[in-house]
């Protein structure tokens, strides 16, 4: 089975090869790795290495928390983190606490021996659902600890299929395996696994973090004024052609703030077009209190890194991407206690599913439900401080896995 396994990833990676030649997403994805060995190699001075793997940049905000307590509580431990994604890596190759930032070498028996020979880390964490089988298997030859953090479980995954068996024979090679909830519990219980427990996800600690050091914008309060505000995190166009509507038929005081997921230039132009009766404005292109600011009703964000921080400035938000592969993040919103509204396609998220169930969030499939959430929300003052409490409490009660991982960490059997 091993050998089919390293069989079909070989043949994921050619594929990808080819597709390269069209995507350039995938081209990023081979260019990053060409090389890789030299480029470890020359770079990395085995020792103290402690080695996170992330998917992509979800998964990296789930390492983040342990990563700053780990630097914090032992300095002179070296992190070393691996993507598989290009967007993971592309947006974090330069984050300030790593001693090292590489892509994660393609998952065969020979890339696995070479790549764990080359840094040697005395401590690995995978997150999430990042299980590649033959580093795992590798970590486990060597007598590293190996954990898993913030977990998952389905039963669409391998390890619970018919064929299953060979996958789910790779999870006692994990020291621990954290997972966030009841349901990845059982289905490890199902499997007779013994070494996991429920710690929650770390993501949580991470954005609760945030607002305890939340940056203000000046530019942005000017804005703000005394409107009430919707603030549009990580939209689409589909997501977009619903606010328009909304805009153009409230008879609230409201302003939109808007950053889109997509901040290339065509993309801005076609919202500045779309938005063009409210005035809209790039907060690139206006850094000061000027007049414009309190005359428009869109400002449109046209920058990265700035969303989490915007959030204090929202009344309600609604997060973009339920039209189309998934919603975005949610949580930066939560936990500054704004109700939530976003599209029909959030199953995959345990967040979004409990804060629906607790009322504290609101799926809408169409611009009337959209309207009757957000009229709601903004008309009755009542209702939206309920609701904002709902969240931030949901925030509240589900921070502390990164203590529950790093105790183990810190007083290992």
């Amino acid at each position: 089975m091993r050998y089919l396994y390293s069989f079909s990833i070989r043949i994921y990676a050619v594929l990808l090869k080819i597709a390269s030649l069209f995507v350039p997403k995938a081209k990023k994805w081979v260019d990053g790795r060409k090389n890789i060995f030299d480029k470890i190699k020359a770079e990395v001075e085995p020792g103290n290495i402690v080695w996170f793997h992330a998917a992509s940049v979800g998964e990296f905000e789930q390492a983040r928390p342990l990563i700053e307590v780990l630097k914090n509580d032992y300095p002179n431990k070296k992190i070393l983190i691996t993507f598989f994604s290009p967007s993971g890596y592309e947006l974090r190759k330069d984050y300030e606490l790593a001693d090292y930032v590489f892509y994660l070498p393609i998952d065969t028996p020979q890339n696995a021996f070479k790549f764990l020979e080359a840094i040697k880390p005395e401590t690995v964490f995978f997150i999430k659902y990042e299980f590649w089988f033959n580093y795992i298997n590798e970590i486990h030859s060597r007598l590293i600890p190996l954990y898993l953090v913030s977990g998952i479980f389905r039963e669409k995954q391998h390890f619970f299929k018919w064929y299953g068996s060979w996958f789910a024979k790779h999870l006692p090679m994990f020291k621990h395996i954290y997972v966030q909830d009841k349901a990845s519990a059982k289905l490890l219980g199902s499997l007779k696994a013994r070494n996991f427990s429920i710690s929650g996800d770390t993501r949580f600690d991470r954005v609760y973090q945030n607002t305890l050091s939340v940056q203000p914008y000046d530019t942005v309060a000017h804005f703000v004024g005394d409107s009430k505000i919707l603030l549009a995190g990580s939209s689409w166009p589909q997501d977009e052609d619903l606010l328009i509507r909304y805009l153009i038929n409230t008879e609230q005081n409201i302003k939109l703030i808007i950053a889109p997921h997509e901040i290339h230039e065509n993309h801005l132009i076609s919202i500045e077009k779309s938005f063009r009766d409210f005035n809209p404005i790039r907060w690139s292109q206006h850094q000061s209190k000027d007049d414009d600011l309190q005359n428009s009703k869109v400002l449109i964000i046209d920058s990265v890194g700035k969303l989490m921080h915007l959030y204090q400035y929202a009344d309600v938000a609604y997060i973009g991407g339920g039209f189309g592969v998934g919603i975005h993040n949610i949580l930066e919103a939560a936990c500054f206690g704004k109700p939530i509204a976003f599209g029909p396609n959030y199953q995959k998220f345990k967040e979004a599913r409990d804060l629906i169930e607790l009322k504290g969030a609101f799926s809408i499939s169409n611009y009337s439900e959209l309207k009757d959430v957000l009229d709601k929300l903004f008309i009755d003052s009542e209702i939206l401080k309920q609701k904002s409490d709902v969240c931030l409490k949901y925030i509240k009660d589900n921070i502390g896995a990164t203590e529950i991982i790093m105790k183990e960490y810190s007083s290992p059997e």
